[in-house]
C-alpha cells in the first residue's frame, strides 16, 4: 500500500510539473493585446436600449427573443470585464461571418515581464456557430475542447447549474453577414434572472444593504421635513457606522444612498427591500445643490461596484442625453460625476486615505470642488457650436479644468 501511494503521489507530482511546463512554454515575452480600460458613452446608450428592449421583468417564462448586440458593445464590455477581474486586455473584432477574441492576462508570479495571450477565431455558415481555432500562446488547442473545459471550469467554481440554464436557454448565437453586430436567440428562463441576483448579491451584501438602509432611516428620521441636509452630515456617520469599516459595508452605504438620492426602491431588484424601514425623503445637498449630491454619489457607487471607466461613461452620457432633452450638458455636473468617480475608486483602493478623511471633520468642498465658473444648461446646439464634440480641444480645455479643480482636493491628491 505504501509503495502504491509514493507510485501514485510521484505520478501526481510529474503530471503537475508537465502541467506547468506546458503552461510556462505558453506564455509570451509580450501582450498581444494593449489598451485602456475605456467605455464609451455610445456603449453605455446601447447598453440601456438592449435592456430596455429586453427586461427581464417583462418577460414570460419560456418566451423566446432575438437580442442583437453591436460588436463595439461586446468589444469594450468584454475588455472591461477582462481588465476589472482579471488585471488584462481583450478586444472582439467581427467581420462577415466571421469574429475574433482577443485577449492578454498578465502573470503575476513569475519575475520577468510574461502574458498569457488566447486567440479564439470563430466563423458562422448560417446554421451554426463554430470555433475555428484557438491558440495559447504558441500552443493550439482542438476546438472541439473548448466547451467541455468551461463547463469543467464552472463545475470547478461551483457554477455548473448556472452553465447549464445558459445553454440551454440560448438557442443560436450568429455573425450577421455584416459584421456589426452578433445575433443571440433566446428562450427566457425566469432562473436565470433569479440566480444572476444570488451571484451579484450574497446573502451577506443584502445584510449589508439591510443595515445600511436602516442606519439612513434612523438618521433621516430625526431631521425635520423640509430642511435640506448637506450630504457629508449623512455619508459620514454612514461610512463609520458599527466600527465595520470593511469593504463591503462601505459598497453597501454608496449603493443604499445612491438608490435614495436617485428616487429608487431597492425592492425593483431585491425583493426582501421591501420589508425594510423607509428613509423618509429629505433634501441632501452638496454646495446647497441637490443635483451635486446626486451626481456624487450616484458615481460613487457606480465606480465602488462596477469600475471607474464604467462611472466615468455614465456621467458623460447623462449630460449628453441632457443637451438633447433635458437641463442640458452641465460641466459642474460633470465635475460632480468625476469627484464621485474618484471617490468610489478610494472606497475600493485606497481605504487607509477615507479613514483619515473620516477621522476629521468633512464638508462639502472637501469632496467636490467649487462649481463657480463651470459652464451648465448647455444645449445641444450650443454644445456643437461651441466645442464641436467631446474629442475637440475646447472640451479638453474645461474637462482638465474640472480635473485640476479635483485633483487639488487634499482627499485626490
Amino acid at each position: 500500500m505504501r509503495r502504491l501511494f509514493l507510485a501514485l503521489a510521484a505520478a501526481a507530482t510529474l503530471l503537475l510539473a508537465g502541467l506547468s511546463l506546458v503552461v510556462v512554454a505558453s506564455l509570451d515575452s509580450s501582450a498581444l493585446v494593449r489598451r485602456s480600460e475605456t467605455i464609451s458613452p455610445a456603449a453605455v446608450a446601447e447598453a440601456r436600449r438592449l435592456l430596455a428592449h429586453n427586461d427581464p421583468r417583462q418577460l414570460q417564462p419560456g418566451q423566446s427573443r432575438l437580442v442583437m448586440v453591436p460588436a463595439r458593445l461586446i468589444d469594450e464590455g468584454v475588455n472591461h470585464l477582462v481588465t476589472r477581474f482579471g488585471g488584462g486586455q481583450a478586444e472582439f473584432t467581427a467581420a462577415a461571418r466571421q469574429a475574433e477574441l482577443r485577449l492578454t492576462l498578465p502573470v503575476p508570479l513569475i519575475t520577468v515581464d510574461r502574458y498569457l495571450n488566447v486567440q479564439a477565431r470563430l466563423s458562422d455558415d448560417g446554421k451554426q456557430l463554430r470555433i475555428d481555432r484557438i491558440q495559447v500562446g504558441s500552443l493550439s488547442l482542438p476546438p472541439q475542447s473548448v466547451l467541455p473545459l468551461i463547463g469543467l471550469l464552472a463545475r470547478i467554481g461551483g457554477y455548473t447549474e448556472e452553465w447549464r440554464l445558459v445553454r440551454s436557454s440560448v438557442r443560436r448565437v450568429a455573425i450577421a453577414a455584416s459584421g456589426n453586430r452578433v445575433d443571440i436567440a433566446y428562450v427566457w428562463q425566469p432562473e436565470l434572472l433569479s440566480r444572476a441576483r444570488a451571484l451579484a448579491l450574497s446573502n451577506d451584501t443584502t445584510q449589508q444593504l439591510e443595515t445600511a438602509q436602516r442606519d439612513l432611516a434612523g438618521l433621516l428620521g430625526f431631521r425635520a421635513q423640509g430642511q435640506a441636509l448637506p450630504l457629508p452630515a449623512v455619508l459620514k456617520p454612514m461610512l463609520q457606522a458599527g466600527n465595520d469599516a470593511s469593504l463591503a459595508r462601505r459598497r453597501a452605504v454608496l449603493l443604499v444612498l445612491a438608490s435614495y438620492l436617485a428616487g429608487r426602491d431597492l425592492a425593483a431588484v431585491i425583493p426582501e427591500a421591501a420589508a425594510w424601514p423607509r428613509p423618509p425623503r429629505r433634501a441632501l445637498t452638496l454646495h446647497r445643490r441637490v443635483d451635486t449630491a446626486q451626481h456624487f454619489i450616484i458615481s460613487a457607487a457606480l465606480s465602488a461596484w462596477a469600475g471607474e471607466p464604467i462611472a466615468d461613461a455614465i456621467g458623460l452620457y447623462k449630460e449628453l442625453e441632457d443637451a438633447r432633452s433635458g437641463s442640458g450638458f452641465s460641466f459642474a455636473d460633470l465635475a460632480a460625476d468625476r469627484a464621485g468617480t474618484r471617490f468610489g475608486k478610494l472606497l475600493t483602493d485606497d481605504p487607509a486615505r477615507i479613514d483619515a478623511a473620516l477621522a476629521a471633520p468633512m464638508r462639502d468642498g472637501d469632496l467636490v470642488p467649487i462649481l463657480r465658473g463651470l459652464p451648465e444648461s448647455i444645449t445641444e446646439a450650443e454644445f456643437r457650436r461651441r466645442f464641436g464634440s467631446t474629442e475637440s480641444a475646447a472640451y479638453g480645455q474645461l474637462v482638465a479644468e474640472v480635473e485640476r479643480r479635483i485633483s487639488a482636493l487634499p482627499l485626490y491628491r
